[in-house]
């Protein structure tokens, strides 16, 4: 069933902390931060999960404060006409940081060796012997010269294998869907894998950085670990379920894989031995917060006040200059003559189209349509109820 959105003064839910620098996005007279509402023209949310949550006919955008959007319940908003955006890249450098710390920390067994020197408590002048008698135990290994493989060349990915390449590490990518800008903002001394086996079988490190998927869930399994070279480490900060945690324990405990690193600590990884768990940390910093939330209101902001749609999870990016023209925003299915249909509802008022652009996805499609006259108000219901009964659309609204 179509709805109708129409204007009024704004109101935005959080479902987590946000922090201030991202809720002052919305600070004028338009919008009002309510979290005790029912019926919220937007939410900005970080790991909240809404999978149990009813959504009002009023909500048109939730902005993720982060990369991934496995706490949102993406299809039923689709259905609904809720855009869903999230924030990539800019959380980018505090993982970036992150892998290449953990890295290099665990590639001179850092984490081992320090944890051995706090059992040395109480041993007074006999610990500076003790270090020198022990510490042969934890000899590592440098990254110099070694190769690392990164599979999935986006913000973070892309940012890992530029600097590891400034660590004098050989850089082997695979991406088979990497973007135009990425490619740009790649170093030329990346080498491109072929096929993501052949990155697999020449790594000494490996690093993961693609959303879970159906293709990608257990995507480090017994079968990849056996083209792997004897001794890798595995590095992810992407999701716990791209690993075959059975298969992984028993690499581990064979030697196959030296050691996993994982943001996603649980009884199976805690259990294994060479492992680093870190507890999900990868993107926690201030500045990583404060990016994320700011770049969340951002979008949404510009979503409602001129429609415009930028990093999109289910929506098509749309967008089209904002000249403070009145303008039609649509969202329906992507099927013949819809885009006809609706600029003849808006010919039948006698109003001039001034400019429009038409974006699908998948099943969707998103049309905006600047109107050239000056629309006297009580011409808006009438106009969007003639839209909403066009066959196909999903939610109109005028901006």
């Amino acid at each position: 069933m179509s709805t109708i959105i129409l204007d009024k003064m704004k109101t935005i839910k959080t479902l987590n902390n946000i922090t201030e620098s991202g809720l002052n996005v919305f600070n004028n007279d338009t919008y009002t931060i309510d979290n005790d509402t029912e019926n919220p023209d937007a939410i900005v949310v970080r790991s909240f999960n809404m999978h149990t949550i009813e959504f009002s006919n009023n909500l048109k955008a939730i902005a993720r404060a982060g990369a991934g959007v496995n706490n949102i319940p993406v299809d039923k908003c689709t259905e609904q006409g809720i855009v869903v955006f999230n924030t990539p890249g800019a959380n980018a450098n505090a993982v970036k940081e992150m892998v290449l710390t953990t890295l290099m920390a665990s590639s001179r067994n850092l984490f081992a060796g320090v944890a051995w020197t706090k059992t040395l408590e109480g041993e007074g002048e006999q610990i500076p012997k003790l270090v020198e008698a022990g510490k042969k135990q934890f000899v590592g290994k440098e990254i110099k010269g070694k190769t690392l493989g990164v599979i999935g060349l986006g913000a973070i990915g892309a940012l890992v294998a530029n600097d590891a390449l400034d660590l004098d590490m050989d850089v082997i990518g695979f991406d088979p869907f990497i973007s135009v800008d990425t490619a740009w903002n790649l170093s030329r001394n990346v080498q491109r894998a072929m096929t993501i086996e052949q990155l697999f079988a020449n790594s000494d490190y490996i690093t993961v950085h693609v959303p879970l998927t159906d293709d990608t869930a257990g995507m480090f399994n017994q079968e990849i670990f056996s083209i792997m070279k004897p001794g890798v480490q595995i590095l992810n900060f992407s999701r716990g379920e791209l690993v075959n945690e059975t298969d992984m324990e028993a690499a581990l405990e064979s030697g196959k894989v030296g050691r996993y690193i994982t943001d996603f600590p649980n009884e199976n990884v805690l259990k294994m031995k060479n492992t680093v768990p870190i507890p999900h940390l990868g993107a926690s910093t201030q500045e990583s917060e404060e990016n994320c939330a700011i770049m969340a209101a951002r979008q949404v902001k510009e979503f409602l006040e001129t429609g415009n749609i930028k990093n999109s999870v289910n929506f098509p990016n749309t967008s089209l200059p904002y000249t403070g023209k009145r303008r039609v925003a649509a969202f329906h299915l992507n099927v013949p003559n819809m885009v006809g249909q609706i600029t003849q509802a808006i010919s039948s008022h006698n109003l001039n189209i001034a400019d429009m652009v038409n974006r699908s996805r998948g099943e969707y499609a998103y049309t905006m349509i600047d109107i050239d006259n000056k629309i006297i108000g009580d011409i808006i219901p009438d106009l969007e109820e003639k839209i909403k009964q066009i066959e196909g659309i999903v939610t109109t609204r005028v901006i």
